[in-house]
């Protein structure tokens, strides 16, 4: 297993937490996670790659071993905009010339995606693990998601502690029955930690949670994609349900066109994998990564 070294920057207010793999003289891999994950979730990929890079993958505002910021009613605010300024200011420190390579997973590929519209002319390439976007919102639905906002506000959610390790990996495999155990092991020594009273909380600010107030424009961010000057790979699961769930009702196709936005856009699929891809079949998102970025 490769080691990777921790580093912490200051990004606007808070410090994040980086996790580097390789040679730092390497052309670099950029590796966002997604939702409720943690840089680390990127380790059996790493492993995995056979060329010569440096990998750079932050813990996202709120994860890991990055900071919460904290609001002034005391939780955090995390917007899709605050993770486009964090990562701005990370590749001005890690590469601040030239284009950069980029791969999200989930939430990480939404950001990644939208990043190489906003600012086309520093991304080379774009790698899009299982990112979909929502379906979109109808105006109709703003006065229940402002309510459920404020409700959630006043009572926040919260996450469940676990009594060990095991039982959080336990955890892990229930959300995804193809993860080995062993990884589930190593997983769970970076998504979670002693909480000081025998039990283990998962490394994730309870905010996350807390549905934000805005709704989903689809429209905007097509029009953010249109923008998009790298060549863009989406991966996804064979039958994802990830993608099922998104959808809903609106047939897949339907859906789906929305990639067309992309003006060059590229896809493919992988069997015996589930949301979580990069855990699954990682030699298999290796090798793609490395055939797409080199």
């Amino acid at each position: 297993m490769n080691t990777s070294q921790s580093e912490f920057i200051a990004v606007r207010g808070i410090r994040l937490h980086v996790r580097r793999w390789g040679n730092p003289e390497a052309p670099a891999l950029f590796m966002l996670h997604g939702w409720m994950d943690v840089a680390a979730s990127f380790q059996f990929v790493v492993d995995s790659l056979g060329g010569d890079w440096q990998i750079i993958a932050p813990d996202m505002r709120g994860f890991g071993l990055s900071d919460w910021p904290v609001a002034e009613r005391g939780s955090g605010s995390y917007w899709m905009q605050d993770y486009l300024a964090d990562l701005d200011v990370l590749l001005d420190h890690y590469a601040p010339h030239g284009e950069a390579n980029l791969i999200g997973h989930s939430m990480g590929a939404n950001i990644v995606c939208l990043y190489a519209g906003v600012r086309p002319e520093r991304v080379r390439r774009v790698v899009d693990l299982e990112g979909f976007g929502l379906a979109p919102a109808h105006a109709a639905q703003a006065p229940k998601r402002l309510l459920t906002w404020l409700d959630e506000l006043r009572d926040p959610p919260q996450l469940k502690r676990y009594a060990s390790l095991d039982e959080v990996a336990a955890r892990l495999i229930r959300t995804n029955p193809r993860l080995a155990p062993q990884r589930a092991q190593f997983l769970a020594q970076h998504w979670s930690k002693p909480d000081g009273e025998g039990r283990y909380m998962l490394l994730a600010d309870p905010a996350h949670k807390v549905r934000g107030p805005t709704l989903y424009r689809l429209d905007e961010v097509m029009a953010v994609w249109r923008k998009v000057s790298a060549k863009v790979l989406h991966v996804e699961a064979a039958s994802s349900p990830t993608l099922a769930a998104i959808a809903g009702d609106i047939p897949l196709a339907e859906f789906k066109a929305r990639f067309e936005a992309f003006p060059n856009w590229r896809e493919k699929i992988i069997d015996g994998a589930g949301h979580m891809v990069h855990h699954d079949q990682p030699e298999q998102i290796a090798a793609l990564i490395e055939g797409f970025c080199a």
